[in-house]
């Protein structure tokens, strides 16, 4: 079975740093472009960063500066470092994979979500 698993999510003070992970497992023949996206209680779901397989990578304007986006495709895992954590930032964060399936082409996966709250 194919999926992403986050971790790293969690309650920090605001200026702090989190680190969140994201492995893809299952039979997987390629992984694409990955990336973090983020939902706030009564708001839509938006990106924060994406990283395609060679390491171009694209931030919200309002992480620039803040968030690192990275991965190792040899552990098939994508990483958000988040730096001077503000309460804003609190929200649900998604892992999104774009992963090449035998037979199926490249399809788009979502992780199950982790909980990122940032207190003032």
């Amino acid at each position: 079975q194919v999926q992403l698993v986050e971790s790293g999510g969690g309650l920090v003070q605001a200026g702090g740093s989190l680190r969140l992970s994201c492995a893809a497992s299952g039979s997987i023949l390629s992984v694409n472009a990955m990336g973090w996206y983020r939902q706030a209680p009564g708001k839509q779901r938006e990106l924060v960063a994406t990283i395609t397989n060679v390491g171009r990578t694209n931030y919200a304007d309002s992480v620039k500066g803040r968030f690192t986006i990275s991965r190792d495709n040899a552990k098939r895992t994508v990483y958000l470092q988040m730096n001077t954590l503000k309460p804003e930032d609190t929200a649900v964060y998604y892992c999104n994979a774009a992963l090449g399936i035998t037979f199926r082409g490249t399809v788009e996966y979502w992780g199950q979500g982790t909980q990122v709250t940032v207190s003032s």
